[in-house]
């Protein structure tokens, strides 16, 4: 069977990863830290806003079950790409909207998603989700690993 990695950050990763893990498709999930310069970041450090580290979600999928462009649907429908370093209370360059791509296609596939979705009016602002290449992620502490699972809970309180 051939898998592809996803990377994503929309925000605290805690929702983010429980949104993905459940799709059909999706084998695993791990939340951590990209986008950064700071090597083996720890939360304490990513929470500081000086790091230049995401909190995101590392996806890994089967793309017969499930395609990269279905995962950015639901990447846009679960934040807002609209609000610059936050999301809901929670604020941060570590909560941005980011899309980290692992090949050309997912740049490509990315990019066009974006416009598609600058073009449709949904939002009445500009979309600020970044694309970038996804170098290296750190893996977050195990802790934070399926956090809300853990707790018996679907989504995080606002």
């Amino acid at each position: 069977m051939q898998t592809e990695k996803a990377t994503f950050g929309a925000g605290c990763f805690w929702g983010v990863e429980e949104t993905f893990r459940n799709l059909k498709g999706v084998l695993s999930t791990s939340v951590g830290y990209a986008g950064g310069t700071k090597e083996n970041p720890t939360y304490q450090d990513v929470c500081t806003d000086r790091t230049g580290h995401a909190e995101v979600v590392e996806v890994e999928f089967d793309p017969s079950q499930i395609s990269y462009d279905e995962l950015l649907n639901v990447f846009w429908s679960n934040h807002n790409p609209t609000t610059l370093n936050r999301q809901g209370p929670d604020v941060g360059t570590q909560y941005r909207s980011v899309i980290f791509y692992h090949s050309q296609e997912q740049e490509a596939t990315a990019r066009t998603s974006k416009e598609k979705l600058e073009k449709s009016g949904r939002f009445n602002r500009a979309i600020v989700t970044q694309i970038e290449p996804a170098l290296k992620f750190w893996r977050a502490e195990e802790y934070h690993q399926r956090y809300l699972q853990k707790r018996g809970q679907s989504h995080c309180e606002i």
